[in-house]
């Protein structure tokens, strides 16, 4: 959602801090908020004003006309608003159809004033500009200030002047008063623009002459333009609508939304409902909440929310089980059903999503019986046979009753058959598998045959040999004609021949396009071309039918659109962040007649410049917050269409005869299923996108589908908010419109709610009576459009039209051509199971795929929650065990004691030479790294198995001496340089106290340590090192801590496991010394020559 509304203390704010004016505005900052547990005496000495100064109090909590519903105290000393809040405060009042409990008051000085100076004023945003109300009558009587105000529009981009509000806006002000109102007004809407307000209310506005009260104050800001504004705004708490209690849960899917790319909403309509949704799709979720409502359920609806946008099997997990939890707290006397529906995805991997439904669902299966839930399930898309299938297996599983329907199943069938309205079929028919649909039978590569590309009334030669045909929306043809209109747009926006350019690396997209071109028989690719700014130029792998091809990426738009004259459509998937600039720079090559933008989030302050700039260049756009759209036969945006086994099925591979127009890009697909099922098929449709001002709109595209001979029937699905289509009525009415066009408007349900619910899409809100679904619903069906009675019924009313378009000729139905058949791609063959392949690697301790990542099992939230330390780490890393504490603890001693002994050891000393020869930080780790070996560092591995062999075998302390001795070998781990038996090494001793005191067993160490007596009776010298302490004390810790077997023991003995301690440990120390060195800023090191005995050959004369 963009527009949404703040508290009154939160917009005074903002006009406090940031309104610039001359005029004298009064009480700045002297507001206090109470609520119940507010300690008076700490807020009175924060606000010491309360004690001396007559005050008002109201509560502010998005409620309008307080005055008119006694919610108002006014003129009150400090002891009677206490008095007003105890009558007020945590009391349930009625507001209109909500009910709702006062919490939260404002105080603020009260101002005496006369009628006479009281003003209204307020500040709007519509798709043309910001509209500025004024009246010269304001407060609580000021009535129908639409019909009575002042008004004055300010066109995108443009600036108010004082002179034109004083003009337009204060003729009926007394003359005293004009110069300060018009420098406030000015101030203002200067802050409302800076600030990105979508709407700014004062009511009144009161000028005396000591200056500008603001007494009453409404207002919305656009929550999208948040990374232009977080500095003035901070952070923003944005309260429900009254009668609708804030929900710790909503607040939890809300910050899971914020910190996902993909898009997460839950609005809690009535815990105690027993009707449940977790829908798929903006659009798709309205759909469902209207049919719910439409068949009884209004009452029992608990909840409104949609995931879309290709969330993560984790993301859908976490928003699964917040419902689950959600309706599982509160047993229902007729159990609870929850609906898992959705439209038919565009790219969302439904499998994958479905994955974390399903783990949600095993995760509550108990809950889930105990409250007798049954589960209804209809989705399609990308992959929908799999999961659809998983979540059958789980129902049988768990004994859950889950009934699983796909897209053979009308979209809101389950709705019906959930509240028992419709029977339940047994074994709903299953469409084919995806792979029926996308493997080729066939044993030719080359490209198919042309197959119809036509409509069925069209000559196939028009849509290529046609120009563009450019109209000025609206307008009959031949006004169009004589206007003379520079920015007139073109009525046939993608032919056969259309060639694009992608923004955005996105290759998965940009691959979908290619396979529609090639089983549409196109000759060419699509896709000219990509721009990417954050890679230099260079050439993308792609596949057109069984070939590779390259497909040119530039860094620059400049370079691209220089080399390759012949696009003339862009496509944007770039970020929220960037789509303005980049659509405003593509937008100054006239090359360009269409650019699509994908991105959702757009500040609307951005978007309507974006729109003002496209009618002025001629430009039409499509979005932002859209997947595009369709021509079938011809050309596709991005990820419109869905996958091929959609478009087969959908038959989306050449032309019908049935045109639509859409907000919602789910249900635009949505529309490709039931169209395909009902007529002939569909020759194009757009999704305009779901924001509040769409770059074109639904009059745009309707009046280019009646412009177009092969379109014979059209189909709007429109929505609540805004007032689009009631330009469709007064084109039918007055005979612009002359094709059937079949309508339906969705959202409403929204009528029937008690608060106000803002749903997926940003403009899907009705800010009056005109811009309910039903009102618009009832308007179309008045001006002569064919409206069914609820969506249930738009496919039969659109399967009626177009019978009787056949039945009287319009519509000669044609033979169907078999479609051609496109190489799968191996991923996706592979994601579908129809294929396996031996993995080049195997890894058995970490997995990062996930949402996060897992160290032999464990996540690593789990691994810090326990506080395992680096020895657990490690443990999980290198022995796929969780060991026991002292276990982990002895791990980080011996890091600790190996982690540095000195700048004299060769691998120190290696270190130090290469780093001061210049060298990074790597290379001169991997230097002193490669001197560890039996002689430095390297007797871990050694003298753990010579020990343990000789303790295995049964040999005596002595005769293992005696042996070595005898083979000529030296015992491993036995001996230091320094250290002695008289100078014995602390970081030996320190480690065998604590292995003495926390091992189990000490079998072999004992061993070691007898053999020490004997060696250091010959050679004081001759001790158990570091290293040799170390191996030995590890192999009593793998075989008695419990958890390995003695083979696994012996096996990580054997592949070098111990060597890695010291490797590890003393890679510390070595960086140590790099660093050191650099810090000292020590030059190149030589070494000096006194340090070096030449022993060169006698001469030798020949």
């Amino acid at each position: 959602m963009s527009a949404k509304a703040i508290s009154e203390q939160t917009g005074k704010e903002f006009l406090y801090k940031y309104i610039c004016t001359s005029a004298a505005v009064q009480n700045r900052f002297r507001y206090a908020s109470v609520s119940a547990e507010t300690d008076w005496d700490c807020l009175t000495q924060e606000h010491p004003w309360l004690l001396t100064e007559r005050l008002v109090v109201k509560p502010d909590q998005l409620i309008k006309r307080r005055g008119k519903l006694g919610l108002v105290g006014i003129d009150l000393h400090l002891q009677g608003v206490q008095e007003w809040l105890k009558a007020h405060i945590m009391k349930e009042t009625t507001v209109g159809k909500a009910k709702g409990v006062l919490k939260n008051f404002l105080i603020e000085p009260f101002v005496p004033h006369t009628q006479e100076e009281e003003f209204y004023v307020c500040i709007y945003a519509t798709r043309e500009g910001d509209h500025v109300l004024f009246h010269h009558e304001g407060g609580v009587e000021v009535g129908d200030v639409d019909a009575k105000a002042q008004r004055l529009m300010v066109a995108v981009d443009d600036k108010l002047s004082e002179d034109q509000v004083k003009e337009q806006l204060l003729t009926h002000v007394p003359d005293d008063k004009k110069e300060v109102l018009a420098n406030f007004i000015v101030g203002l809407f200067n802050l409302y623009e800076d600030l990105y307000f979508t709407y700014l209310e004062i009511n009144p506005l009161v000028v005396t002459k000591d200056g500008v009260y603001v007494l009453d104050m409404a207002a919305k800001i656009d929550a999208t333009a948040d990374y232009i504004c977080k500095a003035k705004w901070g952070e923003v708490t944005f309260p429900p609508p009254f009668g609708r209690e804030a929900y710790p849960e909503e607040a939890y899917i809300a910050d899971l939304d914020a910190k996902s790319g993909a898009s997460l909403k839950l609005t809690l309509l009535n815990p105690r409902g027993r009707i449940w949704t977790m829908v798929a799709g903006g659009g798709a979720s309205v759909v469902y909440s209207d049919t719910i409502c439409d068949l009884g359920g209004v009452d029992e609806l608990a909840n409104y929310g949609e995931y879309s946008g290709a969330p993560s099997e984790q993301q859908t997990y976490d928003y699964a089980k917040t419902i689950l939890s959600l309706m599982t707290r509160e047993k229902h006397c007729q159990g609870k059903v929850l609906i898992i529906g959705g439209s038919i995805a565009n790219f969302t991997n439904v499998a994958a999503t479905f994955k974390g439904i399903v783990r949600a669902i095993k995760d509550y299966q108990g809950p889930l019986k105990e409250h007798e839930v049954t589960i209804f399930v209809r989705r399609g898309g990308p992959n929908y046979q799999e999961g659809l299938r998983v979540m059958g297996e789980v129902g049988k599983t768990t004994g859950i009753p889950i009934h699983v329907f796909g897209t053979e199943t009308h979209m809101t069938a389950i709705v019906g058959m959930a509240l028992g309205h419709r029977p339940i079929p047994n074994q709903p028919p299953m469409d084919a598998h995806t792979a029926n649909f996308l493997l080729n039978a066939s044993n030719s590569a080359a490209t198919p045959a042309a197959t119809r590309t036509a409509s069925f009334s069209e000559p196939r030669t028009s849509n290529d040999s046609t120009p563009a045909k450019k109209s000025k929306g609206g307008l009959p043809a031949e006004a169009q004609a004589s206007s003379g209109c520079s920015g007139a747009k073109a009525t046939t926006l993608f032919r056969k021949h259309t060639k694009a350019m992608v923004w955005g690396m996105q290759t998965r997209a940009v691959q979908g396009m290619l396979d529609f071109d090639y089983v549409c028989s196109r000759d060419e690719p699509s896709v000219a071309a990509m721009v990417y700014p954050f890679t230099g130029d260079h050439k993308q792998k792609f596949y057109w039918g069984h070939k590779e091809i390259l497909v040119p990426v530039y860094k620059n738009m400049a370079d691209a659109m220089k080399k390759h004259p012949e696009v003339d459509v862009m496509i944007s998937f770039a970020s929220l962040r960037s789509a303005f600039d980049s659509t405003m720079e593509a937008m100054q090559y006239p090359q360009i007649d269409t650019i699509a933008i994908i991105a959702e989030g757009i500040p609307e302050a951005q978007t309507r410049k974006l729109i003002k700039m496209a009618d002025t260049k001629g430009v039409t756009i499509i979005g932002p917050a859209t997947v595009g759209g369709i021509k079938p036969g011809c050309f596709k945006i991005g990820n419109t269409g869905g996958m091929l086994d959609n478009i087969l099925a959908s038959k989306l591979y050449r032309p019908g005869s049935v045109a639509y127009v859409s907000r919602s890009g789910g249900m635009s697909n949505e529309l490709n299923n039931i169209i395909s099922r009902t007529t002939d098929g569909v020759y194009e449709g757009v999704a305009i996108g779901g924001d509040r001002y769409p770059g074109s709109t639904f009059m745009d595209h309707v009046l280019r589908y009646q412009d177009t001979p092969g379109i014979q029937m059209i189909v709007v699905l429109g929505e609540i908010g805004g007032t689009e289509e009631y330009k469709i009525c007064q084109g039918i009415r007055e005979g612009r419109i002359t094709k059937p066009v079949v309508c339906w408007c969705i959202g409403t349900c929204a009528t029937m709610f008690a608060s106000e619910v803002q749903f997926g899409h940003a403009g899907a809100c009705a800010n009056q009576a005109s811009e309910t679904a039903v009102a618009k619903n009832q308007a179309l069906r008045d001006a002569g459009a064919y409206v069914p009675k609820s969506f249930d019924e738009l496919g039969d009313v659109i399967k009626t039209v177009y019978d009787e378009l056949v039945a009287d000729g319009t519509i000669i139905p044609a033979q169907e051509v078999p479609p051609p058949t496109v190489p799968m791609d191996y991923s996706w063959a592979r994601e579908l199971g129809l294929i396996r392949k031996p993995a080049s690697f195997m890894t058995s301790i970490c997995d990062e795929r996930g949402q996060e990542l897992i160290y032999a099992g464990m996540p690593i939230t789990e691994v810090f929650k326990e506080e395992m330390g680096l020895g657990g780490v490690l443990g999980l890393l290198w022995f796929q065990r969780r060991l026991p504490r002292y276990a982990c603890q002895f791990i980080e001693m011996c890091l600790m004691v190996t982690a540095d002994h000195g700048p004299a050891v060769s691998g120190a000393h290696n270190t130090i030479v290469c780093a001061r020869a210049g060298k990074d930080l790597i290379s001169s780790l991997t230097s002193g790294l490669l001197t560890i070996g039996d002689r430095f560092g390297g007797a871990l591995d050694a003298a753990a198995k010579q020990f343990s062999k000789a303790f295995d075998s049964g040999m005596l302390p002595m005769e293992f001496v005696n042996k070595m001795k005898k083979d000529g070998k030296l015992i491993m781990g036995i001996g230091h340089r320094v250290k002695s038996i008289n100078n014995p090494d602390m970081r030996v001793q320190i480690l065998k106290d604590f292995v003495k005191q926390n091992f189990p067993s000490t079998q072999l160490l004992d061993y070691a340590l007898d053999v020490e007596k004997i060696t250091t009776s010959k050679k004081p010298n001759l001790i158990l090192n570091v290293d040799g302490f170390i191996g030995v004390a590890f192999v009593d810790l793998l075989r008695t801590c419990g958890g390995f077997t003695r083979d696994e023991a012996d096996e990580f003995v054997e592949i070098g496991a111990l060597n890695g301690i010291f490797v590890l440990g003393r890679s510390m120390g070595f960086i140590g010394h790099y660093l050191d060195q650099k810090r000292l800023k020590q030059g190149l090191y030589r070494h000096p020559w006194d340090d070096i005995s030449y022993v060169l050959p006698e001469h030798m004369s020949m």
